[in-house]
């Protein structure tokens, strides 16, 4: 629809027109169970906003996603639907100072994780509803002012099948008609407004605390999940890290959590990691683990938890005015999530993962052609919705553990005090926020953020290393290249051989400014066998080594006694691969090496992906075959070394499924399904089985009858997605074409099919099978994007773009298609010319690594 797209200028514009007192909310739900005939299913949905004219003008619109609308009326005048509601927006004209607007409709029941979702569980046939909305899909269950910074509080009211729960952000309970009425909610955003509804699993508890003037809080703690995960779900952990990040957030923030109760639901077919609806915090539930996982694994969902925590404050209390400034929630939530979970739970080697893991992410989105400042330019919500990205999390939380070496931390938490005093239940901009930390650090905080905060791209930190004869360092400097040179507050560490282990002998910190920098600190010291430049990672930069510092970690990487300076040269190097300065089989040559080495798993399994899209994306064609082949050796030879019953040994023993290459490979891992062959501690558990079954089925070695023995095993919705995903990756040409069709030419599978079966069709090991979709994919995507969800659209043109035809007819092709389809959506250029890069990117690295062969 035309007015879909909600625009930054009609936002303002509108937000200067009105201010809204209220939303009063009725959903009847009933139609979620039961048959019904209808194309589309739909529920009712009754809104009552109240709302003042504010501005001049007497006209404007509200926003409403819905088959039909039954009825309109603005301050007891009719208006009839048909004249005024086009699908997206309901026209109101005649407004007066003060407005009661009430609009029935039929919204419908969504399949793709947007506005409310309706999930039918396999298992038992249990329906389960939940909403997601952000950015603006709030409009897609009830008439809306769809944009942040109208806020209001909201009072909602469900009717809901016999049976049910439902809950809301505020506190609810069930009235004698059987209606589920909430307590009204404080001033808040659309978009994190929520409903939850269905025969979940609950299990409660409570918070409580003293806090600073004596008063007593007590929140009530809720965690939710199907009931077919019911026996998986270990509540008492996810209890136990929220009451730890209570406390942290309490010390530290000085305003006490201030949406009354505190629920957490694990919901089916999600398409976010999480969402922080103020009193009703929505999650995927695959952080529910069915099986054995590592502790990488608990430290993810630990970190998921405290980052939905921190927007309590960063976001839902203090909200940002538009997009733009998206940062405000997602890049001090990121921040405070590896910050709290390294301090106040059991993951005090967080700040390792952030620099192994969230990094990988932002240094790749900044080097695309869509890179973006912190502070972005969101014209509309197509380019935010684009946004949730590694700049707006990863960079920017980089960014602001920067900003706490500039500031200093109490500087930097005293600002945060502030800022939610002064800014409670109201929407601010960058400038509110550098105003306040101007105030508790004593810097100019316009200077820091114009070099931050207000451009792109990353900067490159290398050492330049000179020594007398005496082997003495003369000088060490630090040279800063990129399009814009910025300050960095950054550590250099002096790292020597000593006794097999390569330690620390020598650090310091210096301001970084310019191209060149003298460490004049480090000047007499003894020289090193390793210089690491952002030692304890304390920027945001790429790092690279003088020559000798990289002979020394092509040698010595797994000596290096120190987690987070371990993951730093980890990270280092691959960035280095990445910029075609390393050549992919040397970068496989230090993981065959020392990666059986590594201590942290979270890293090892970072260094694990790292070492597969080596070999896939930038070998030298010719070299592939070799490079699986070694992969897979190192990584049975490290399974079968590894401590039994250890996640070390379940980590190699995913990394070997990921890589199997000969007979003997896959006769191993059809020995372990069927029971013929053991290793020693290893659990062959159902997710397991998953794995060790996806390269039999890819390779052609599991058929049809095989993967259904597999669900009838596992017949739950997880199972099912497995299925789906096995089925569409066996080697078969109508295989292809019948996926192909699911995903591209009908509608019918639900966001989290959408997601499996194309995980299934694109395998490295059929490149030439699926190589004739690489034309049809410039055919259909522009079709495709105007016809589904924003979010089916992002899911099938990133995933179906045809990267594994690496050659320089497809990088042709895509820039044909760019060229004739300059006027498409600005967000589908931006997802093609994305994948373009990344296709360019590894041109180049094998055009590197056939040069090193």
């Amino acid at each position: 629809m035309p007015g879909e797209n909600l625009s930054r200028d009609e936002a303002h514009e509108r937000a200067a027109l009105l201010s809204v007192d209220g939303y009063e909310v009725g959903l009847d739900l009933r139609s979620a169970v039961g048959d019904s005939a209808d194309a589309v299913r739909t529920f009712r949905s009754e809104t009552t906003i109240r709302f003042r004219r504010t501005g001049e003008g007497t006209s404007t619109f509200v926003d409403l996603i819905a088959p039909a609308v039954t009825a309109v009326t603005l301050n007891g005048r009719s208006l009839d639907p048909e004249a005024v509601f086009d699908g997206s927006r309901i026209a109101l004209d005649g407004l007066a100072d003060e407005n009661v607007l009430v609009v029935d409709a039929q919204c419908a029941y969504s399949r793709t994780g947007e506005g409310m979702h309706r999930f039918v569980d396999p298992e038992d046939g249990e329906v389960y509803l939940y909403t997601q909305y952000e950015p603006a899909d709030a409009r897609r269950v009830y008439a809306t002012f769809e944009q942040p910074d109208l806020k209001a509080p909201h009072l909602f009211a469900v009717t809901a099948p016999e049976g049910w729960t439902v809950w809301s952000n505020g506190a609810g309970e069930q009235d004698a008609e059987g209606v589920w009425r909430f307590a009204e909610t404080a001033p808040i955003s659309t978009y994190i407004s929520c409903v939850v509804a269905g025969p979940y699993h609950y299990v409660t508890d409570r918070y409580t605390r003293t806090l600073a003037d004596g008063t007593e809080l007590e929140i009530p703690l809720g965690a939710m999940c199907r009931k077919g995960l019911a026996r998986h779900f270990d509540a008492d952990d996810v209890f136990l890290v929220t009451k730890q990040g209570f406390d942290f957030f309490h010390d530290n923030f000085d305003y006490p959590y201030p949406f009354g109760k505190y629920d957490q639901a694990f919901v089916p077919e999600y398409n976010l990691g999480a969402m922080e609806n103020p009193g009703m915090v929505t999650f995927r539930e695959e952080y529910i683990y069915r099986g054995k996982v590592t502790q990488a694994a608990y430290e993810r969902r630990a970190n998921v938890i405290l980052h939905e925590m921190a927007h309590m404050w960063f976001g839902d209390l203090v909200t940002m005015v538009w997009w733009d400034d998206l940062w405000l929630k997602e890049s001090f939530a990121d921040f405070m999530g590896s910050f709290s979970l390294a301090e106040a739970t059991r993951f005090t080697n967080s700040w390792v993962t952030f620099a192994n893991n969230r990094k990988a992410w932002a240094y790749r989105a900044d080097q695309l052609p869509s890179t973006h400042p912190i502070t972005a330019d969101i014209r509309d919500l197509e380019d935010a919705k684009l946004n949730f990205d590694g700049i707006t999390y990863a960079k920017g939380a980089s960014v602001l553990k920067q900003l706490v070496a500039y500031a200093g931390r109490d500087a930097f938490l005293e600002g945060a005090r502030r800022y939610f005093k002064r800014h409670a239940y109201g929407n601010t901009r960058l400038t509110d926020l550098l105003t306040i930390l101007e105030e508790t650090s004593g810097r100019d905080m316009k200077a820091w953020a114009k070099s931050w905060l207000q451009t792109s791209g990353v900067n490159t930190l290398t050492p330049a290393v000179s020594h007398d004869a005496e082997g003495r360092i003369t000088e060490l400097a630090v040279l800063q290249e990129g399009a814009e040179l910025r300050p960095h507050r950054a550590a250099v560490g002096l790292y020597r051989l000593s006794g097999g282990e390569l330690v620390r002998y020598a650090r310091a910190e210096a301001d970084i400014t310019g191209a060149r920098t003298v460490v004049a600190d480090l000047a007499g010291e003894a020289k090193p066998d390793l210089v690491l430049v952002n030692d304890d990672d304390l920027t945001y930069c790429k790092v690279r080594f003088d020559e000798d510092s990289l002979a020394t970690l092509r040698a010595h990487l797994g000596d290096i006694t120190d987690p987070l300076a371990r993951a730093l040269c980890w990270s280092a190097l691959w960035n280095q691969t990445r910029d075609a300065l390393m050549p992919a089989r040397d970068f496989v040559s230090v993981v065959l090496a020392f990666a059986g080495r590594e201590t942290d798993i979270g890293v090892l399994q970072m260094v694990h992906a790292w070492g597969k899209s080596a070999v896939t994306h930038y070998a030298a064609p010719a070299w592939r075959e070799e490079g699986g082949r070694l992969l897979a050796e190192g990584a049975l030879r490290e399974l079968r070394v590894a401590e039994p019953g250890s996640e070390h040994q379940l980590t190699w023993a995913r990394f070997f499924a990921a890589t199997v290459s000969s007979e003997a490979d896959f006769q191993l891992l059809e020995g372990l399904l069927d029971g013929a062959a053991k290793i020693d501690g290893l659990d062959v558990d159902q997710e397991l089985r998953w794995s060790l079954l996806s390269p039999l089925a890819a390779h052609g070695r599991a058929d049809e009858a095989r993967i259904g023995e597999e669900l009838t095993r596992d017949d739950t919705a997880t199972g099912k997605r497995h299925q789906v995903r096995l089925l569409a990756s066996r080697p078969s040409a109508a295989v292809k074409a019948q996926a192909w069709a699911q995903v591209v030419e009908s509608d019918t599978l639900s966001n989290a099919l959408v997601e499996a079966t194309i995980a299934g069709f694109v395998q490295p090991s059929q490149r030439e099978l699926i190589a004739p979709y690489a034309e049809k994919y410039f055919a259909v995507i522009e079709r495709l994007w105007a016809e589904r969800s924003i979010q089916i659209g992002m899911d099938v043109v990133r995933g179906l773009f045809p990267g594994l035809q690496d050659d320089e007819a497809t990088l042709a092709a895509t820039d044909t298609w760019l060229s004739a389809h300059e006027s498409a959506a600005p967000a589908l250029r931006r997802l093609v010319l994305e994948s373009r890069d990344d296709l360019a990117r590894a041109l180049r690295a094998q055009d590197c690594d056939r040069l090193a062969g």
